[in-house]
């Protein structure tokens, strides 16, 4: 089959890296991709955007793909999967009315509600008094969220409650804003990816990622720094019990909704002295998580991708996991994530050492007017290591890291640093 990736970033190389893998996938193509997608897959532009819905379906058409796969959340809530699943092509995606479950937290906690799934206490504000009213009755640390998609940096937790209602009225500020307050849930965070095809739900590997810039967890909230799986240290029957106690209720009540959900479901999980809570919900596959995860994933892709898409995940063989351990750094942009630094030649990319167990995912890169590969945006690169334990993938993704050069570039050295040592404890 011919599968057609939406997107330019490094979820997206991860993605049409693993479907090129797939011996039943002939073809894949990306739009608009990126130079390392481009040494892979055909890339194609996009006029308008990965949510140009017309274009996407050009070149859906053109190319006479059997499989579209949304990755960026921008095009889900936009309804882009509503239109290729209209034009007779299947999508591996959720309908926009689906994908409010990431567009909209506050739509998320209600669906949470009706459907029994434990998640933290939650006020929903449209004004600054109240945003007032539920940091008093909730306590430090506060935790505001924007109700919109803010690409992964729309969360603020603090101690201030300065800084929390400046956030809080930042939000407010925009066209129709809405903010979450929400309790501060202790514990370490799991992502889990369910696979969903409207009824049914096949989980992935779950996976830690690291959303702060700086080393020990410090600094502003990224799109994330890092990831790395399996996790050893979560609690046996976790994922069977996440996929009982929320994916399938959650699935369940889209369905019974009228608005099913097709694609992948994100569960975002702080594993609490209480048990696991949800966090959040994306939905689509998370970025840095799923360089990791489908490192690790044997069973091709694309047949499974496919399968989701169209209804029949009951008819997937149970899926087949490497014994390794796989790590991702991400190398990010001087000033990110404030205004990132562009246009800085990028080196060292294409010979890192320990291949084929390191190697590099594109994300924020162009090919210059001198023709020689530079950086794009904040998240340039995604490096990723693989080996028999996390302290040898954590070695392998570092020397990669090591080889790359990129002015001004920066990145966490303490990427499941605290996993390797045997530190990641869940409270009770």
């Amino acid at each position: 089959m011919k599968v057609l990736v939406i997107g330019s970033g490094a979820r997206e190389h991860a993605l049409v890296r693993s479907l090129s893998l797939d011996p039943t996938v002939d073809a894949v193509v990306a739009a608009p991709g990126n130079p390392g997608i481009a040494a892979v897959a055909l890339c194609e532009p996009l006029a308008g955007g990965v949510s140009d819905a017309e274009a996407i379906l050009d070149v859906a058409r053109r190319h006479e793909v059997d499989l579209v796969v949304v990755g960026p959340e921008v095009p889900l809530v936009a309804g882009v999967a509503d239109a290729v699943c209209n034009a007779g092509i299947a999508c591996f995606g959720p309908s926009a009315a689906a994908a409010r479950l990431e567009g909209s937290k506050a739509f998320a906690k209600e669906v949470m509600s009706v459907a029994g799934v434990p998640t933290g206490l939650a006020h929903v504000c449209t004004t600054a008094g109240e945003v007032e009213d539920a940091l008093d009755a909730l306590g430090a640390p506060y935790v505001v969220k924007d109700d919109g998609l803010a690409a992964g940096k729309g969360v603020v937790v603090t101690d201030d409650r300065t800084a929390a209602l400046d956030h809080a009225r930042a939000c407010l500020a925009k066209p129709d804003g809405r903010v979450v307050v929400e309790e501060f849930l202790d514990g370490p965070e799991v992502s889990l990816f369910c696979l969903c095809d409207g009824e049914m739900v096949v989980p992935l590997s779950p996976a830690q990622d690291f959303k702060r810039v700086g080393d020990g967890d410090s600094g502003p909230n990224t799109g994330g720094m890092g990831a790395y799986c399996p996790l050893d240290w979560a609690p046996p029957g976790l994922v069977d019990d996440v996929v009982a106690r929320v994916a399938q209720p959650v699935v369940d009540e889209m369905a019974h909704r009228g608005t099913p959900f097709t694609g992948v479901l994100y569960v975002g999980l702080a594993l609490t002295s209480r048990g696991p809570r949800v966090i959040e919900f994306n939905v689509r596959f998370g970025d840095p998580e799923t360089q990791v995860v489908l490192d690790r994933l044997l069973t091709p892709l694309g047949g499974l991708l496919l399968a989701a898409a169209t209804g029949h995940l009951g008819d997937v063989a149970p899926l087949r996991w490497s014994a390794d351990h796989s790590v991702t750094v991400v190398v990010a942009a001087a000033d990110y994530p404030g205004t990132p630094r562009t246009g800085d030649v990028v080196s060292g990319v294409e010979d890192v050492p320990g291949a084929p167990d390191a190697y590099v995912l594109h994300a924020g890169t162009v090919i210059g007017e001198n023709g020689l590969l530079v950086s794009a945006g904040g998240r340039v690169l995604s490096v990723v290591g693989r080996g028999a334990s996390l302290a040898q993938a954590r070695r392998k993704a570092y020397a990669a890291v090591g080889a790359i050069e990129l002015p001004g570039a920066h990145h966490r050295s303490d990427i499941a640093e605290r996993a390797e040592r045997g530190e990641v404890t869940v409270p009770g």
